[in-house]
């Protein structure tokens, strides 16, 4: 079989604008995983048994299924519960906000942990509220301890968010497969998307290490 990608440049256009709803949702749900990620970790450090049980059923259950079985439930099965029309890019949203606050919630609580008990009591004895001490005291510390995390995360969740071709959104993976449904050149068409994915991912991966690398250099100076 010959393989010929000059044919791509033809569509380029619509493969970029499927890249760049990716990234739109991506963001997105990367923003709103990291707030809901973080208030998460605070409700499972919390003393309280009745919010650190249900924060820990709801962290263990969305690191626990298929992100494809979320996608379908928020998809198909949300809108009837609540009686409303969601679109498409809506409910991948909200699938992969949910997901992303499952799984950044562990890497914000490893970072909480990691925090002296002086800096609470330093706080305390400050005369802080705590709503204070949380946004400035608390988030800032745990943002840095957790960046390495953080950063895998969005590699994960790029990754995963080819997933959404399967209920229709119109990603790049999406977008990809029906070209190559039209055009009979899957190989091509494939390896292109594959490709693009790689050239976003990879970049991120080694932006982990690299983070990693400097932030262990501050540890120990």
């Amino acid at each position: 079989m010959a393989l010929d990608f000059a044919f791509l440049l033809d569509f380029r256009w619509v493969l970029l604008k499927g890249l760049w709803t990716t990234l739109q949702f991506v963001t997105l749900a990367l923003v709103i995983g990291l707030v809901w990620g973080f208030v998460l970790s605070l409700f499972r450090t919390s003393s309280n048994w009745v919010i650190y049980s249900l924060s820990t059923i709801y962290v263990e259950f969305f690191r626990g299924t298929p992100v494809l079985i979320q996608l379908f439930w928020i998809f198909f099965c949300l809108p009837l519960f609540l009686d409303v029309n969601l679109s498409d890019f809506t409910s991948v949203v909200i699938a992969l906000s949910l997901y992303s606050g499952a799984i950044t919630s562990e890497s914000f609580r490893a970072a909480l942990k990691s925090i002296e008990s002086s800096q609470h009591d330093a706080c305390i004895a400050l005369g802080l509220p705590p709503t204070v001490r949380t946004l400035f005291v608390i988030l800032p510390q745990a943002v840095l301890r957790a960046i390495p995390n953080l950063l895998s995360n969005v590699v994960s969740l790029f990754k995963e968010s080819a997933l959404v071709s399967a209920v229709g959104m119109a990603d790049l993976m999406y977008v990809g497969q029906n070209i190559a449904n039209n055009v009979a050149r899957p190989v091509e068409i494939l390896t292109a998307v594959a490709l693009i994915y790689f050239a976003i991912g990879f970049p991120l991966t080694r932006a982990v290490s690299f983070v990693e690398a400097r932030l262990l250099k501050v540890v120990k100076a």
